[in-house]
């Protein structure tokens, strides 16, 4: 059989049955077509173009190749691959990027046929295409920008950068990104490296009598079967609590159908996967624990040795019964949101080597050092016999805080002593990670007749799943941001996670916060039809400001920004016929008495090379273009010559990329380590400054724990505030999100923008569609196209408006805006749907579709 690929004769003579994105990746080596859900054919990472038309390369098989023109963004010629690199660069179209060349293709493919489309047809063309980070609008006006550039045939030139503070200075690697040369993970290739696959529990709540391996190990290609009896250290893991095992015992009980029972290693992926089939396991089965109220109910099972409940918080502040007695108003409800999948569009992935006497790993996940240590105690090794390197990841959102497939690689490798790969499908990816917490939240909200809140009580409960992961502090969080950016001087909130057999819940974006925001926001809505308050002047009045304070207690001092933010939206919530409104809070860094910390290293390697060390995971949100542009501002040299990089070698030990505190704790960080290098460059040039190194750590050691009995409440040394208005149209849909976010300064009004708008997106598909089920503890589908994820036709306008309120904590002022984007969006959007439909909602999702007008 022949063909052409870019240009070039082909001939292939193999299986009629292989995927051609297989061909592409691993017979010619491309790495632009990207496999995201392999072979569901449902994001479009892989998308190339044949004869003309976009096609999916993970579902065409190479039979249907045959005389065919195939063409990747390597084989656009050299203009067309700098007009699409030089406009969604400029434009902002690129984050994580994993998705990136998949809409270029697409792009390109509409802009033949059409070179003049308008934005609804650029929004048809690109449908089709998922993007978990951007909510479409600035890969919308990139494919414009790039095909007004294409029709003229004009370069677009790129605008000059200082790379300082403020500037729409370029994401970092962008040009890269674009085409998808920068590697990923699985991009990544290795001499000799073997592929592991990993067996996974049938049941969620099974003892496992015996595993059988003997016919998986005489399969052909097989290199070794593993169990746990292979594990040579602590076989737990976890990032808090080591409660997670990376292989369930013969004798044991599974606690989720992710639990991983065995793998195998061969020569190929296919000879792994094959073997994997061959695996019989003997078991007694169980019937699962699948809700919090069951698995507290029960004295008969515990998932744990400890029991069921793995952690309580509580905070009582005043005396809510007196206020409860008193009040004019009272609003009480139940409110239930969903469990959903992450949908990052790179599934888990780790390579892993020999490395001196022990080993080395590349991953994509959030904590290169919360990595390595797990790891060490896996392997039973000392910390320095172990080396990570982050490489940038497809996406994260809170979903890869937790061990996925590293420790698996490791081992692999450090008992074989080959380099091995281990890569998770897309449906072993949703079985295995976990998921945002469904909350459970009875909410009692009361205000006075002037319309001022007095009083909240609030009973929190979620479904942690089988693992602790974060869930203690999930619930922490929802608990002290229980009364959102209000100020209620009396509380009284118990929130509990509960172990139960379902897939683990962990970290996602909003991390507990915008549960609770849809509930207070509804509550708050619901005294304003009780008491005919006005609803912008109910939030303002109650808002919070300085001299305030939060669920916990704390006095807010300086910084807050909701007010501000209110005011931005005001006339576009009083002009609209159908509009809702909702504001947020959301900490930036850990708090709760526990310390954030980062260190960074500046290494002068040549007169036009600066390498800027720090251990924050780079995952679309632009934390390495935030410390490219750190070290810009406070040091002058140029962008050009700064190159970033995260290697556990390098000893610049950050924690786990979360809680929206890289961007901050970077910038601290720089910001000290830069301050001898700036006096150093007031009499040096940079030539006879080459050889230094100057180091530069930031740590916050003052908060204080929700609850606790202390002369003074800080539960977090900074916060971030919001306030958005959803707008429907005639037919009760979203027509405009208008989002003010007050991020105390912004590094860099691009990525401030695609930041909110990929928060806005992922916050309306909570709202409205997504949604993972499970039946008995099993996922009813592991199909990405069946979780709900908002395309660019159901994506409505988004303005977002910057708010800067200098905050004293924040790095030049700067505050978290990783998380809060979606905060308030679903709660924004339940109160719009009651302005149209009449229908208070108390659960999320809420469809897409309206059936009744109020």
């Amino acid at each position: 059989m022949k063909f052409f690929l870019n240009g070039f004769d082909k001939a292939y003579e193999g299986d009629p049955e292989l995927s051609l994105l297989y061909y592409l990746r691993k017979n010619e080596g491309l790495i632009s077509p990207k496999n995201g859900c392999s072979p569901q054919g449902a994001c479009g990472c892989c998308l190339v173009e044949m004869d003309g038309k976009g096609v999916l390369s993970c579902v065409t098989p190479m039979k249907k190749v045959a005389g065919r023109h195939i063409t990747t963004t390597e084989g656009l010629d050299s203009f067309t691959q700098r007009v699409f690199t030089h406009a969604f660069a400029e434009k902002g179209a690129v984050q994580c990027g994993y998705c990136t060349p998949g809409f270029v293709m697409r792009a390109h493919v509409l802009l033949k046929k059409n070179s003049a489309p308008s934005r609804e047809e650029v929004k048809k063309a690109i449908n089709p295409n998922l993007c978990r980070c951007t909510g479409y609008k600035k890969i919308e006006e990139a494919i414009l920008y790039a095909g007004e550039a294409l029709r003229e045939k004009k370069e677009i030139h790129i605008p000059p950068s200082s790379g300082k503070v403020g500037e729409r200075h370029l994401r970092y690697t962008a040009a890269e990104l674009v085409l998808g040369q920068r590697p990923f993970t699985a991009d990544l290739k290795m001499e000799g490296a073997l592929d592991g696959a990993l067996k996974f529990s049938d049941h969620p709540r099974a003892k496992v009598i015996s595993i059988h391996t003997e016919s998986a190990e005489k399969h052909p290609g097989v290199v070794r079967v593993f169990t746990a009896k292979d594990v040579p250290g602590d076989r737990q893991t976890g990032i808090i609590l080591p409660d997670w095992p990376l292989f369930i015992e013969e004798g044991e009980d599974t606690r989720y159908v992710g639990d991983v029972l065995a793998a195998v290693v061969a020569e190929t992926e296919e000879a792994a996967r094959q073997a994997l089939e061959l695996i019989q396991v003997d078991y007694e089965i169980k019937k699962p624990l699948t809700t919090p109220h069951e698995a507290l109910l029960t004295d008969d099972v515990k998932i744990h040795p400890d029991g069921n409940l793995l952690s309580e918080t509580v905070i009582c502040r005043g005396n809510t019964k007196r206020a409860e007695k008193e009040a004019a108003f009272i609003s009480r409800g139940t409110y239930k949101t969903q469990r959903i999948e992450h949908a990052f569009l790179e599934p888990e992935c780790c390579l892993a080597q020999p490395w001196q006497e022990g080993i080395e790993f590349f991953t994509q996940g959030q904590g290169v050092y919360e990595d390595q240590k797990q790891i060490a105690r896996l392997l039973g090794l000392p910390l320095e016999k172990i080396k990570g390197v982050l490489v940038p990841n497809g996406g994260a959102f809170g979903g890869k805080e937790d061990l996925s497939v590293q420790g698996h690689a490791c081992l692999f490798a450090h008992l074989l002593r080959r380099p091995v790969r281990v890569l998770l499908t897309r449906d072993e990816s949703i079985r295995m990670h976990p998921k945002r917490h469904p909350l459970e939240m009875e909410y009692t909200l009361g205000c006075d007749q002037a319309g001022m809140l007095t009083f909240l009580k609030a009973r929190i409960i979620g479904d942690t799943g089988a693992y602790a992961s974060v869930g203690m502090k999930v619930l922490e969080r929802a608990a002290g941001h229980a009364t959102g950016a209000y100020h209620v001087p009396n509380v009284d909130i118990q929130s509990r996670a509960v172990y139960t057999n379902n897939i683990p819940c962990g970290a996602m974006r909003g991390f507990g916060v915008n549960q609770v925001t849809f509930a207070l926001e509804s509550c708050l809505d619901d005294l304003c039809e009780q008491g005919n308050f006005d609803r912008w002047q109910i939030r303002y009045d109650n808002a919070l400001t300085e001299g305030r304070s939060t669920a916990t207690g704390q006095i807010l001092e300086e910084g807050v920004g909701v007010r501000r933010a209110l005011l931005a939206v005001k006339d576009h919530f009083e002009d609209a016929k159908y509009a809702g409104i909702a504001c947020g809070i959301k900490n930036t860094g850990l708090g709760n008495g526990v310390p954030d910390e980062g260190y960074i290293k500046i290494v002068i390697e040549s007169p036009t090379s600066v390498v800027l060390h720090h251990g924050w995971t780079e995952m679309g949100q632009g934390v390495n273009t935030m410390a490219v542009q750190f070290l810009c501002e406070l040091t002058g040299i140029s962008p050009e010559f700064v190159e970033v990089r995260v290697e556990t070698s390098a000893q610049a030990f950050a924690g786990m990329t979360t809680g929206s505190r890289g961007t901050s704790i970077l910038g601290h960080s720089i910001i000290h380590g830069a301050e001898k290098l700036q006096q150093d460059l007031e009499n040096q040039p940079l030539k006879e400054l080459v050889g230094n190194i100057y180091e530069g750590q930031w740590r916050c050691d003052w908060t204080t724990v929700p609850g606790a009995k202390v002369e003074k409440v800080v539960t977090h040394y900074s916060y971030a505030y919001a306030a958005q208005v959803v707008v429907l149209g005639e037919k009760g849909q979203v027509d405009t999100v208008y989002a003010a976010h007050d991020a105390g300064k912004i590094i860099n009004p691009t990525l401030f923008e695609g930041q909110i708008e990929g928060s806005i997106h992922m916050g309306l598909g909570y709202a409205l569609s997504e949604n993972l089920i499970l039946e008995d503890g099993i996922p009813q589908s592991t199909q990405l196209r069946k979780c709900g994820v908002l395309r660019a036709k159901q994506t409505p306008e988004i303005q977002v408006i910057g708010i800067e309120v200098h905050d004293p904590h924040g790095p030049l002022g700067a505050k978290g805006v990783g998380e809060i984007g979606l905060v308030p969006t679903a709660a924004a959007v339940a109160n719009a749907l009651y302005q149209y439909e009449g229908i208070r909602h108390y659960e999320l999702p809420m469809g897409l579709k309206r059936q009744s007008k109020k």
